[in-house]
């Protein structure tokens, strides 16, 4: 048999994006690659024993933040970087087209080294062959784009053919998932609220939140996700109700509570990514100051839903702080707390 050709992919962060890129690595997989990927601690859990691919290394660029320069940090770059370089990779791919992924591309030894042309911060540096834009559109799907990787080399997938997988959840994992929910009525279905995200300004308006929240608490059981942090603004639109998980779960026990939920919601942060990559629950994303034609989970609008937009000149912004004078934070309003309940009745009844 033919020995299979190696591929290095380079996606360092965050998890949202790290979630973007499975199906390239699933496109790459299929057409007969042996595939590495690069990942630091934001995405490990997701990539590391994924079928998606063969391997994943970690670059611990938290811990080597919080170090500073040292030695220390310096080989166990050089560690990072032999490893890569005795796989003699056929192809790297860099995803990730910014300053953090410069070196690794540069170095990595792969004879074809391919980034886009809108690569940042110097990026372009690193490669050896470089494609057109993967960003053609304002409306283009942030998966498709990724997928252009995948076109480049002669594998073309249609948006109906994606693949999204994620590593098994342990039979650990499970088992404090079920204690977790356990007290929850049967006879209620479970809807998952991720109300905040690392950015500010792509919260959703608190007082929205508060009036979907009393909407659904009668019929359904409302279970809150998010970190530690998150508790003030949960305790605020819960009114004390419903249970609060913020801070309980790793990334894959709250895949696990998504994959039980029949609906979630949540602004366009990492866990409305997530809970689109369980491919169980039906999705509402919110969108604020980002695009939710390119950011939006791809799939049926029968089970995904995005909605935002209220005419500003000003969206999308991108910005983690509002710019405007006046009317600050307009676009957190929207979209309604209505619209949201209307599509909620569309989606589940």
């Amino acid at each position: 048999m033919a020995q299979k050709k190696k591929a290095l992919l380079i996606k360092l962060s965050s998890l949202g994006d790290v979630i973007f890129n499975i199906p390239l690595a699933n496109a790459l997989k299929d057409a007969g690659y042996e595939l590495t990927w690069l990942v630091s601690e934001k995405g490990i859990q997701i990539v590391e024993n994924n079928p998606c691919v063969d391997r994943a290394i970690l670059v611990p660029m938290n811990e080597w933040k919080k170090r500073g320069p040292s030695v220390k940090s310096f080989r166990e770059y050089l560690e990072i970087l032999k490893q890569l370089r005795e796989e003699k990779f056929d192809i790297a791919i860099d995803s990730q087209m910014m300053l953090k992924s410069l070196y690794w591309l540069a170095f990595c030894g792969a004879k074809r080294r391919i980034i886009s042309k809108e690569g940042r911060e110097l990026s372009l540096l690193g490669g050896n062959e470089w494609i057109d834009n993967i960003s053609y559109k304002p409306d283009s799907p942030i998966v498709m784009n990724y997928l252009r990787y995948a076109n480049h080399l002669g594998i073309n997938v249609a948006p109906e053919d994606i693949k999204v997988t994620l590593p098994p959840r342990t039979e650990k994992q499970i088992n404090k998932v079920n204690n977790l929910l356990s007290n929850l009525d049967k006879n209620k279905p479970i809807i998952a609220i991720a109300p905040a995200t690392t950015w500010v300004n792509k919260h959703w308006d608190k007082n929205n939140w508060k009036q979907v929240v009393e909407y659904l608490q009668p019929n359904y059981n409302i279970v809150f996700t998010g970190g530690p942090n998150d508790n003030g603004l949960i305790e605020y639109i819960s009114n004390g109700q419903g249970l609060n998980l913020a801070g309980e779960t790793d990334i894959l026990e709250l895949a696990e509570v998504f994959s039980r939920a029949k609906l979630v919601l949540s602004p366009d942060s990492g866990s409305a990514h997530l809970a689109w990559a369980t491919r169980n629950p039906k999705v509402i994303a919110l969108f604020t100051c980002t695009p939710k034609e390119v950011l939006g989970p791809l799939g049926s609008p029968n089970k995904y839903v995005s909605l935002g937009g209220c005419g500003l000149d000003c969206q999308p912004c991108f910005k983690r702080k509002c710019l405007l004078k006046d009317n600050k934070n307009a676009c957190t309003k929207y979209p309604t707390a209505k619209e949201v309940i209307d599509t909620i009745k569309k989606l589940i009844g």
